[in-house]
């Protein structure tokens, strides 16, 4: 098992990108430009996080985790866009609003125990 397996804030990163992945997939009519942005913020999050915890030096791992968060970040803002345009239901979006918010304090907190 890598390293970067065992850690909840990946395992919570990688839920949110099989959700996504989940809902996008099943959804029809949604706008291509942004369903492919979230897609690949959504694998950012993921990919940067992990790439970030195979670093070695402390400021390649605080780089890559800043990358992950500002994904999550942009998650969020598209998460709000579909839900504007009523393209989520309510219940979905403040499941995954709560799941982002987890995980953005949770990358948050990985990169301070940096410091």
């Amino acid at each position: 098992m890598f390293d970067f397996e065992k850690l909840d804030v990946y395992q919570t990163v990688r839920g949110l990108n099989q959700e996504v992945y989940a809902f996008i997939y099943k959804s029809k009519g949604l706008d291509a430009y942004i369903i492919d942005q979230w897609k690949r913020a959504s694998l950012s999050a993921v990919l940067n996080l992990s790439e970030g915890v195979g670093r070695m030096s402390v400021a390649d791992k605080k780089h890559f985790l800043t990358i992950s968060r500002g994904s999550i970040f942009e998650c969020v803002s598209i998460l709000q866009i579909i839900y504007d345009l009523k393209w989520i239901d309510e219940d979905f979006y403040n499941k995954l609003y709560s799941d982002y918010e987890k995980a953005s304090k949770m990358l948050l907190g990985m990169y301070r125990s940096f410091n």
